[in-house]
């Protein structure tokens, strides 16, 4: 648990309530910064456990376990203040309970599901997406709600295709199950 990289993920998770208290007191700038730090060590702490050897179970079980973690806090902010309706995060609930729910089938097969590109794309979209509605916050945002909208809409695309993309490639698992 000691590397680099899963050190970045506990910062990350360390991270998401100084976010969440920003949000609250309504200092959308220092929330935005945080919010942008948090999503970018995703990424940093994904490169430094592949390139320097450093992927762990801790990381594998961590690293994404986090980045839902930031984007539910994130969501549900927004939900209280009326930046995305809650059917929204229940879809990708939902649709991260599914996945899930797949991967475990699949460990008690000895099969192993790994992330799918379309899962990363969902991420990286999604965290773009939120990140764009906190700045929305802001009134002089011009044409906020179409912009609101079109994050919703960016969300919901991949989060939907990836989901329908893990079920379709892992369909064998369901096969096995007795």
């Amino acid at each position: 648990m000691n590397t680099t990289a899963n050190k970045i993920t506990i910062v990350r998770i360390a991270l998401i309530p100084a976010f969440m208290i920003l949000m609250y007191l309504d200092l959308t700038y220092w929330a935005l910064a945080v919010y942008i730090i948090a999503s970018c060590t995703d990424f940093v702490d994904g490169y430094i456990a592949r390139t320097y050897n450093q992927i762990t179970n801790f990381g594998k079980f961590m690293d994404p376990l986090a980045d839902k973690m930031l984007v539910v806090a994130a969501m549900c902010i927004f939900i209280k203040s009326g930046l995305i309706p809650s059917w929204v995060v229940a879809i990708v609930l939902l649709r991260e309970f599914a996945v899930s729910g797949l991967r475990l089938l699949a460990v008690e097969q000895g099969i192993v599901i790994a992330a799918a590109m379309s899962g990363k794309v969902k991420t990286f979209t999604t965290m773009i997406a939120l990140g764009i509605l906190i700045v929305v916050r802001e009134s002089w945002v011009p044409f906020p709600g179409v912009l609101i909208v079109l994050c919703w809409i960016s969300i919901l695309v991949t989060t939907l295709y990836s989901g329908v993309e893990y079920f379709v490639n892992n369909r064998n698992v369901f096969k096995n199950c007795t």
